[in-house]
């Protein structure tokens, strides 16, 4: 599913997840990837929703070979001690090898990816919110998860 199709699903949770993921104006999150037998990687990067759908650019690394081996994938927003909600999505990442999307998607982005870029789009397989004031414990959580 697609970051709109969250939105239709669960709009609060869509809403309130693009805002923790843009708390300083620009799209970041902590992104997790599987390395196979080994110990998960935990990475931070810059993401931007386009029209509807997740993006990331990814540089040649460690993560990049993690996504194109196996697409799983949680992404998490940062959290600050002054705004303690957090937002995480998990789902499945794929490399985009159209140049139309691609161009479309680098127009939006704070920086040159130049060629050493690639270009991911993240599916949205579920959602988990957490809200708290500064003094509150536990959160509140609300998950939202895509239909078999």
């Amino acid at each position: 599913m697609t970051w709109a199709d969250l939105e239709v699903a669960a709009p609060e949770v869509a809403t309130e997840g693009r805002r923790l993921f843009h708390r300083d104006g620009r799209g970041q999150g902590l992104l997790a990837t599987v390395r196979g037998d080994d110990a998960p990687r935990v990475h931070p990067i810059s993401i931007e929703i386009v029209d509807g759908r997740l993006y990331a650019f990814i540089l040649r690394s460690a993560k990049r070979r993690d996504l194109e081996k196996d697409g799983r994938f949680a992404l998490h927003s940062h959290q600050e001690p002054s705004a303690p909600s957090e937002f995480l999505v998990r789902g499945r990442a794929e490399l985009v090898d159209d140049p139309s999307v691609r161009s479309a998607v680098a127009a939006t982005w704070s920086f040159d990816v130049g060629d050493t870029y690639e270009l991911f789009e993240f599916s949205v397989e579920s959602a988990l919110l957490g809200e708290r004031g500064p003094d509150e414990w536990p959160p509140r959580y609300t998950s939202w998860r895509q239909a078999s």
